[in-house]
């Protein structure tokens, strides 16, 4: 956007790369910019290799918009930086290190200098810039808030935790909180003498220098949580800043149009309400070749319809898919059982590599969701009133995992965790048939679910509790002294980016 209307307040929302960490920043810049008045613009940090397709086609389209200023940061190589075999989660931390001059940049060529700063997880890093540019700065957690405080809580854990946490025999008790089983910690906590390990202690310290957080969550779906991290006598005392939920924010309906997508809802038309079961894994998690298998054995043993997205397997489950593949010319139908397809013909749909999400959630013959537990897809999956077969695979998705089955009553679990050990097909079978077979559990599960969607719909609207706190969000930034103006900004230069750009 070329001008700035007088009194708008100006929003930089910066995100590390990954569709998962794109999607709801982009989604709160939207929100920000049509229900509460800000200029905003977005800037998405390169990745260390091209962008993946999904990636560019969803700048693409949040820019065609016109709500808001969307650019991409240059590319920055980090292969001398990092192991080969590094984590992506410290991939992620380097590349955000590495962009910190390309951001800066950004900011000094902007046409009118920033208001605030809303910076993602990975990179607290840049909090720092508030304070050169006097300017409130917030850390963007598009997550729930129980990750949030075992993520404020590890600092405490790693001065009092001998040994490794997977190997302690107790769960550890995180103040006012649920407590967290050894195994179901956050991927950073599985090894210590991991550098993931390492950018996360960092990254825990950081984050309590800017004036407040913000939740991809709602009061009423985690009110004890919240309750914990604002209570000086608990969390409060190590955060020392406002939470503000702001959620659910998800991905909108997308427009579909190709011969796929066409006969994909084609086919849904015809099934019956509540029959199909989704199965995806999210934007970068894969399945072992063994575990992909029995997927499908036991999709079929289940004799359940189902919608299938479906990956070519790596050497283990987790998340290939994280930073894009080159793998999508291969044979795809190869990977699956001898005569899978046509033995399933009718009763299921595979489909290659991606399907709109949240147009399959949103479907009313779509009855239930077999996810990997990312946050963004249970937001979706809640939002659209769909009950969910657990199937975490890496990061936070354990702990979500045990939200939604424990907490929230919105889903099964298989008995192993997948990211560890190979679900069979006896037992997927029937847990597609358990939540599809309408029965007490699934029953009470699929009520428990629509409830949320309406108290989703309600934290959103006019006078909701996240509509309300984006409002406190923007008098806060107003009551601490908008618009000082920092020596090193000189305003626009030449080449300045316009609605859509890169530096």
């Amino acid at each position: 956007m070329d001008t700035i209307a007088k009194g708008k307040l100006h929003a930089v929302l910066l995100s590390s790369p990954g569709m998962g960490h794109i999607f709801p920043v982009i989604e709160l810049g939207k929100r920000l910019t049509a229900h509460h008045g800000f200029h905003v613009t977005v800037v998405v940090a390169g990745a260390s290799s091209d962008p993946t397709d999904p990636e560019s086609k969803t700048i693409e389209a949040a820019a065609s918009l016109g709500l808001f200023d969307i650019m991409r940061l240059p590319s920055v190589d980090i292969t001398g930086l990092v192991d080969p075999n590094a984590t992506f989660i410290t991939r992620l931390c380097v590349i955000m290190r590495e962009a910190k001059p390309a951001f800066k940049a950004a900011l000094s060529a902007m046409e009118v200098q920033p208001d605030l700063l809303i910076l993602d997880l990975f990179s607290t890093e840049h909090l720092i810039l508030g304070e050169e540019l006097r300017i409130p700065t917030y850390t963007y957690v598009a997550t729930n808030a129980w990750f949030l405080a075992l993520f404020l809580y590890t600092p405490t854990l790693d001065k009092t935790v001998a040994g490794e946490y997977v190997d302690q025999p107790e769960p550890f008790d995180i103040p006012g909180c649920r407590p967290v089983l050894p195994y179901d910690v956050i991927d950073p906590m599985l090894d210590r003498n991991d550098q993931q390990y390492v950018e996360l202690l960092r990254m825990a310290r950081e984050i309590t220098m800017g004036n407040g957080i913000l939740l991809n969550t709602w009061e009423e779906l985690q009110s004890g949580t919240l309750a914990a991290l604002r209570d000086a006598g608990l969390l409060g005392r190590i955060a020392r800043q406002p939470m503000y939920t702001i959620g659910p924010l998800i991905r909108p309906n997308e427009l579909v149009g190709s011969d796929t997508e066409n006969a994909l809802f084609g086919w849904l038309d015809r099934q019956p309400a509540e029959s199909v079961i989704y199965v995806s894994f999210g934007s970068g998690g894969t399945l072992s070749a063994d575990q992909l298998t029995e997927l499908a054995a036991g999709l079929e043993l289940s004799g359940q319809r189902f919608i299938w997205v479906l990956r070519p397997p790596t050497a283990k489950s987790g998340c290939g898919w994280f930073f894009g593949s080159k793998s999508g010319s291969a044979d795809m139908w190869s990977f699956l059982p001898d005569g899978f397809l046509e033995r399933t013909q009718g009763t299921g749909l595979v489909v290659r590599q991606w399907a709109p999400q949240v147009n399959v959630l949103a479907h009313a013959a779509v009855g239930a969701f077999m996810s990997h537990c990312g946050w963004n897809s249970i937001l979706e999956s809640i939002v659209n009133g769909v009950p969910m077969i657990a199937w975490p695979l890496y990061a936070e998705q354990r702990m979500n995992a045990v939200l939604l089955e424990e907490d929230f009553g919105v889903a099964f679990r298989p008995k192993v965790r997948p990211s560890e050990k190979t679900v069979e097909r006896q037992e997927i079978a029937g847990l597609v048939s358990k939540i599809l077979v309408s029965d007490g559990s699934s029953q009470a599960m699929r009520k428990k679910v629509k409830e949320l969607k309406e108290s989703a719909k309600v934290a959103l609207r006019q006078g909701g509790s996240s509509y309300e706190w984006l409002c406190k969000l923007e008098d806060d930034c107003r009551t601490m002294g908008i618009g000082s103006r920092k020596a090193w900004w000189n305003g626009p230069q030449p080449g300045s980016a316009g609605r859509q750009g890169s530096l």
